[in-house]
């Protein structure tokens, strides 16, 4: 049985690691700049920090490409860092893209409101009907982007339906994994072609950095490091080793995710207070047979809306003792926020809507806390 065999757990402690420094368990942070210079190398191989070759991020790199198993990875300084860096490599100058309706608000905005500025077009579509997709074609279009499950509604797209049409019509897959995390959904192995990270949330894990990686072949990651090295988004030596270290618990702190979520998902939806949860290992979900079918796991992140509105939503909040009222996700204390003042606070109401997102809608991030806890203090704020 050899490392490529291993299951994820063994992965993430094990994967990427290489030769032990002076028999050193743990990596060591490689606080340098520069390295010498063994021969007379091309510019983008020079062992240089902003060009993402340090010990620490080639390690990491190693680790990412075994999780999600592609050929190579690349870290970046944040998951916008990956996301904006991979766009502008995959569309070039004037290229068109197909993008999921409701995605992360930084994603929208960089669509929405900067796209125009470098030559840059795109189309929203809805990604769980392929039937309107060939209409949104147009001649200079070379990709189609969608999420694992979307920012914050948890709608589930049909990714079989996004690769073949891919491949049909010759343009690059790419997915945003952050809600699944390898654990639960490893695109790659379904046929997209690059998968992206905000390292930030699961696979760091501890709301204590910010990060971002592209998995994919060895050819497209070269490229998009290529261009990153330009843009300069890189991640710095510290950052890579609390990020090799949060990695080594992903496994572990994912399933209690997902266990937790789903009791808390089932609870809000026999609520009297709530209205609607969107989650997709409810069997009412839209999305569940597919998450059923291509997942480990539903995630830990929840979507639900109230009776009352944002009034509602709010009072709900002050009373939590819990779940912190933050932005980010996926760490090990639970998270609230009100999506429409706060990750998406950057789309017009009108967007908003468009995008499922309601001013009421509440997004909870369940972490690690005991799930008997988390349901007690739900229903007392709910009460």
């Amino acid at each position: 049985m050899s490392a490529s065999d291993d299951r994820i757990e063994t992965r993430v402690i094990h994967a990427g690691v290489g030769q032990r420094i002076d028999g050193a368990l743990v990596t060591p942070v490689f606080q340098s700049v520069t390295y010498a210079m063994q021969d007379h190398a091309a510019y983008h191989d020079i062992r240089y920090l902003r060009l993402n070759n340090s010990p620490n991020h080639l390690v990491l790199h190693r680790k990412l490409a075994a999780l999600e198993g592609g050929a190579a990875a690349l870290i970046t300084a944040s998951g916008m860092a990956a996301i904006s860096t991979t766009l502008f490599t995959v569309l070039g100058g004037g290229g068109h893209l197909l993008a999921q309706r409701c995605l992360y608000g930084g994603t929208m905005d960089l669509l929405t409101r900067e796209f125009k500025n470098f030559g840059l077009d795109y189309t929203l579509i809805d990604a769980t009907d392929p039937a309107g997709w060939r209409a949104a074609l147009k001649p200079n279009t070379r990709a189609i982007y969608v999420e694992s499950l979307t920012n914050p509604t948890l709608e589930v797209a049909d990714f079989e339906a996004v690769v073949a049409f891919a491949r049909e019509h010759g343009l690059v897959s790419l997915i945003d994994s952050t809600f699944a995390s390898p654990v639960n959904f490893r695109p790659i192995e379904h046929g997209f072609d690059l998968v992206l990270h905000s390292c930030t949330k699961y696979l760091n894990g501890h709301s204590d950095i910010i990060a971002g990686a592209v998995i994919g072949t060895v050819e497209r990651v070269e490229a998009i490091r290529r261009q990153l090295n330009l843009l300069g988004g890189s991640l710095d030596p510290h950052a890579c080793f609390l990020l090799e270290r949060g990695m080594k618990t992903l496994a572990l702190r994912v399933r209690q995710q997902n266990a937790s979520a789903l009791a808390v998902a089932r609870m809000l939806e026999a609520h009297p207070a709530v209205v609607q949860v969107h989650y997709p290992g409810l069997q009412g979900h839209p999305g569940h047979g597919r998450a059923s079918r291509l997942f480990d796991g539903f995630g830990g992140m929840i979507a639900f809306e109230l009776h009352g509105g944002r009034a509602a939503a709010e009072r709900c909040i002050a009373r939590l003792r819990l779940p912190v009222h933050a932005v980010s996700l996926g760490g090990v204390e639970s998270l609230i926020t009100l999506p429409s003042l706060a990750s998406h606070a950057g789309l017009t109401a009108q967007e908003r809507a468009a995008a499922g997102i309601t001013d009421g809608m509440l997004r909870l991030s369940i972490g690690i806390e005991a799930a008997d806890d988390l349901l007690a203090d739900l229903q007392q704020a709910l009460a």
